[in-house]
């Protein structure tokens, strides 16, 4: 199978990611979508990251209904930081028989070069690029192992998302119900900083 890595902190998963992953899922030869959950993200520190077992389960909440998309917690037991290139290396060693793509924002494109083994990424994988607002023309948009994918252009931001539950305000519609009912039921991003 062809299989499309999604990662993120999904702190917390919200409907921009959903409406990404099934985007990926039915319009090009994906035959799944991957949510791999990462522990922590080297260019990011967040003081308000979920622990990863939760982020996980929000993510499991969000996507159970969808038979195209799966959560991943591989990253978990992997060294942290945890970096793309070793996690697509252990998943290639591990599931021989699947194709991996990675599935990253236009944002991400703009700043590929710095990541860790950059090169080797592009030499051994595909990456399917979705629209993210104030990403800049980039030479990787033409490069033969990178697919610009038409998707909704979408900006909904996670830790808007941490304020408006730590102000106590609605997140519907900005995640899904299932979502929502772990947030509320387990006061998830309450008495937050940001």
């Amino acid at each position: 199978m062809k299989i499309g890595l999604f990662f993120g902190s999904f702190n917390p998963i919200h409907v921009g990611h959903l409406i990404i992953g099934n985007t990926m899922a039915e319009t090009t030869d994906l035959d799944e979508v991957w949510y791999v959950v990462s522990p922590q993200n080297p260019f990011k520190k967040n003081q308000s990251l979920l622990h990863e077992f939760d982020r996980y389960d929000m993510v499991a909440a969000a996507i159970a209904d969808n038979p195209a998309f799966r959560v991943s917690d591989i990253e978990f037991n992997l060294p942290k930081p945890s970096y793309t290139i070793d996690t697509l290396t252990y998943l290639s060693d591990k599931y021989p028989q699947h194709a991996f793509v990675l599935i990253i924002g236009e944002d991400n494109l703009d700043q590929f070069t710095n990541w860790k083994n950059h090169e080797q990424i592009l030499a051994q994988y595909e990456l399917y690029v979705y629209p993210r607002p104030d990403s800049s023309e980039n030479t990787l948009r033409t490069h033969p192992k990178v697919k610009l994918v038409d998707a909704p252009l979408l900006e909904i931001s996670a830790t808007y998302i941490r304020s408006l539950v730590n102000n106590g305000k609605s997140i519907r519609y900005l995640v899904s119900k299932d979502v929502e009912e772990l947030i509320l039921s387990r006061k998830y991003y309450q008495n937050s900083r940001f």
